[in-house]
């Protein structure tokens, strides 16, 4: 395997706002509280260490949540040291899509182990926990129904409506069936393909069934997966569910910071409501909102007064969910946590959170980008190489690339540049004479000018046209390769599964990816199998 680290501001594929945190654009310091960098984790800590942390329920928490999953010696011992007031840990989170969803949900998870190991080598005083947090509770079924494997898109058909971590896993069985079929018979497919078949058929629901996944596939790296659909945890959040229900303060204080950061180029992320929470139950969950002196539950018969939301909070806490606007609070709050790694979206929204942190007297943990990574396999690798093609010319678009290749490697001048230039020059001096002897001719010769550049132009084209011809095997492996590595036209990331790799290389694709995935590292990362 080869490293190469390609600089953001190369990848046309990311935003410019995408790569605007990980560059350290000076406009976007005041929207966050420290300076990505392994030395600026010792104010982390120090900051940290004020916070109340209930690592006793914590702790309890988790050795709950793992008595229905296979936990390994590593996990376990990651857990109890989590009573330690010299233990800390490093987060990341994502939704529970299918069979893991887009390569980028792991690529979060191996960014975060990797950088809890860094950390632990730094600060060798205390010790640094990587956690992974599933998204359960959301009900954007939609966004994480579904699974790209080898090309094929696996969809999970579900008509329930709700929270889809509290939605059955019987109807997964058409998916499974699916993945079977796509994964083939040899013994490393049976072997993942049994792990995950056993996953999400020994839970109930989906929630704990994607999170057993994420445990299975990580518990040697002693990874904690932690279920934040917790009545015991939600009842720690009591304080801020309440004053969030009663008193409203996110949503001034997010709109004033967005309109801040409006003035430097990043528009609005998340769009904060009066009351940031939803309500769940089975088979719903559903946004609360406050009509007078009623508090109603929409699209449901539930309303409260102030009173009876007041008790219904806080004798069932685990009605209360909530969203995209607080969700960063509750898991700060709860956890004793020091950074969080996520795309450039989810930096893009916790950037409009710091004044909501100070007011809720939460510490403002430090946010850093993940890793973004494209791996090219070794067949795709020989084809770049017979081509004489560079890493970086594989994010050009491809009609550009597939221009360059064939100008680059054409036998005959394909360009009529200079015979523009004379020609040019040739009716400059016709519109001179011409004026001289009648003005109104200028028009008709500057007419001509026009017509004869476009021909020139069509014949240049057809000379394109006519080499792009005599190159048709090699442009059409060009086209070939970067559907396979920029499916849709997009990164690599964002659509394959990890399986289209895990299946060729097994656990060997997860340790290279330790390897490298440093987050504290900026690039966009190309692993080249040669």
């Amino acid at each position: 395997m080869t490293i190469q680290r390609i600089p953001f501001q190369e990848v046309p594929q990311l935003s410019s706002k995408d790569t605007a945190y990980a560059t350290a654009k000076p406009e976007l310091r005041p929207f966050f509280k420290y300076p990505v960098s392994i030395e600026s984790f010792a104010q982390v800590i120090a900051d940290k260490k004020q916070a109340e942390i209930d690592r006793e329920l914590l702790v309890s928490v988790l050795k709950k949540q793992y008595e229905k999953l296979d936990p390994s010696p590593q996990v376990l011992e990651q857990i109890d040291r989590l009573s330690d007031p010299q233990t800390f840990t490093i987060v990341t989170a994502h939704q529970p899509s299918l069979f893991t969803g887009p390569l980028y949900y792991i690529y979060k998870i191996i960014s975060t182990i990797h950088l809890a190991r860094k950390l632990n080598d730094q600060y060798p005083d205390q010790h640094i926990v990587p956690v992974f947090i599933t998204g359960g509770e959301d009900h954007d079924f939609e966004e994480m129904n579904h699974a790209s494997i080898f090309g094929k898109e696996i969809v999970w058909e579900n008509e329930e409506s709700g929270s889809v971590a509290m939605m059955g896993t019987g109807s997964l069985a058409g998916a499974l069936e699916q993945l079977k079929d796509i994964l083939g018979s040899s013994p490393k497919a049976e072997e993942i393909g049994s792990l995950i078949e056993a996953c999400y058929t020994r839970h109930e629901k989906y929630g704990m069934a994607s999170v057993d996944l994420v445990n299975e596939l990580f518990k040697s790296y002693g990874l904690i997966v932690l279920d934040m659909n917790n009545p015991e945890l939600k009842k720690r959040f009591i304080p801020i569910m309440e004053k969030e229900l009663f008193e409203q303060p996110s949503r001034g204080l997010i709109e004033a910071t967005t309109q801040e950061l409006e003035k430097v180029g990043f528009s609005q992320q998340a769009y904060p409501r009066e009351i940031n929470l939803f309500y769940l139950r089975d088979q719903i969950r559903e946004r609360i909102v406050q009509e007078g002196d009623k508090f109603q539950v929409l699209n449901t018969d539930y309303t409260f007064t102030e009173a009876e939301m007041r008790e219904e909070l806080h004798q069932h806490p685990e009605h209360f969910s909530p969203n995209v606007v607080i969700r960063p609070l509750y898991q700060e709050y709860i956890l004793p946590n020091l950074a969080y790694i996520g795309g450039g979206g989810e930096i893009a929204y916790w950037l409009e959170r710091k004044t909501q942190f100070e007011h809720f007297g939460v510490n403002f943990p430090m946010l850093i980008r993940r890793n973004s990574v494209l791996w090219i396999d070794k067949g795709n690798a020989k084809k770049l190489d017979k081509l004489g093609l560079k890493v970086s010319d594989l994010f050009t678009e491809t009609e550009t690339l597939i221009k360059s290749y064939v100008k680059a490697n054409a036998e005959n001048e394909l360009s009529l540049k200079e015979e523009k230039k004379q020609l040019h020059t040739i009716f400059n001096g016709i519109v001179e004479k011409i004026k001289e002897v009648d003005q109104t001719l200028v028009k008709t010769v500057k007419a001509e000018a026009a017509n004869q550049m476009n021909s020139l132009q069509g014949l240049e084209s057809r000379l394109l046209k006519a080499e792009k011809q005599r190159h048709e095997i090699e442009l059409n492996q060009i086209r070939g390769i970067k559907d396979k590595l920029f499916p849709g036209n997009g990164l690599q990331e964002r659509t394959d599964n990890f399986l289209n790799f895990y299946l060729r290389y097994g656990q060997d694709f997860f340790e290279t990816l330790l390897a490298e995935l440093d987050p504290l590292e900026e690039g966009f990362i190309v692993v080249v199998d040669e």
